[in-house]
């Protein structure tokens, strides 16, 4: 979700930020709070929500914030929200949220106010919870906000507490066989910041899952595992795969052609602020491809921090 660097906000602005994160972050929690997260199976989960946030190819200010609502277990696609915005506050290493969550926020209130009975029980946010400098990461952010069970999925290490993609991170990811395996983020301070987990068979890179909001980390792992297809999980996919599509039609480019790509049984539980347009906005979902990543993210310095 993150995008290039632009101008540093003014020291006042980052006090204030600190100061937010403080005291939003007194507010998580970081424990199972609904039944369907204590039960094996999940029985009881039948919404599964994904978030992400695409940006237009050199631009570091016109995006398109997308929310999707999958069935679980199926993980057919029920509902999804994408819209075209225009992100005022810059992009900072570690305050990721500060730009793209009140996009996100909103979508989750247009879905609230529109179609209730299609609210996610849980969202799955491309990005870090309490794996973050100060534990308050964007699927914290969001969580805490709009008072869901969020879950971080992040696809590269974010360096904290002594964490490191150093030669013991790669060899203990050689030693992830099977889809399902994992072994916890422990920080030099003995903390466990997340997991890293292996989320599909034909997958080598793992995923960084951490605790967002109101789940525990032996739920957000078992969750996020259970909703993956391919290596990324298909709410925070799809999610992605629309806000795309969405930004090629709003710009008049070229719709992806239809890839066929191999498709992998889900796994089975437990096996390891500025103007907005609304096209396109709180509707049913229109079949579509899977198609490729036409449009890749600008990595950016600081990209992993979220």
């Amino acid at each position: 979700m993150a995008e290039e660097a632009v101008a540093q906000p003014p020291e006042e602005t980052l006090s204030l930020w600190k100061r937010e994160q403080a005291l939003l972050k007194a507010r998580v929690v970081d424990r199972d709070t609904e039944a369907w997260q204590r039960d094996p199976a999940f029985s009881g989960l039948h919404r599964v929500g994904g978030v992400d946030v695409s940006f237009v190819k050199g631009d570091s200010v016109r995006a398109c914030a997308s929310l999707v609502v999958l069935s679980y277990p199926e993980l057919e696609v029920v509902y999804e929200d994408c819209r075209m915005v225009s992100l005022t506050a810059p992009y900072l290493s570690g305050f990721l949220a500060f730009r793209e969550v009140p996009f996100l926020v909103d979508a989750i209130q247009r879905l609230q106010q529109k179609e209730p009975g299609l609210m996610p029980q849980v969202l799955l946010v491309d990005g870090n919870g309490r794996l973050h400098p100060r534990g308050f990461g964007v699927a914290c952010h969001l969580g805490v906000l709009t008072d869901l069970p969020c879950v971080g999925v992040a696809k590269k290490l974010l360096q904290v507490d002594g964490l490191e993609n150093d030669a013991l991170h790669k060899d203990k990811i050689r030693l992830l066989r099977a889809g399902g395996d994992s072994f916890p983020l422990t920080g030099g301070s003995g903390a466990v910041w997340g997991v890293a987990l292996r989320s599909h068979e034909r997958s080598t890179k793992p995923l960084y899952v951490s605790v967002g909001h109101r789940v525990s980390l032996d739920s957000a792992v078992r969750l996020t595992r259970s909703c993956c297809r391919f290596r990324v999980p298909e709410p925070v996919r799809q999610a992605d795969i629309r806000s795309r599509d969405h930004i090629r039609r709003s710009l008049g480019g070229p719709r992806p052609q239809q890839e066929r790509s191999p498709e992998a049984q889900r796994p089975t539980v437990g096996r390891g602020q500025g103007p907005e347009e609304p096209s396109g906005a709180g509707r049913r979902p229109e079949a579509r491809s899977p198609g490729p990543r036409t449009c890749p993210k600008a990595p950016g310095p600081g990209a992993q921090e979220q």
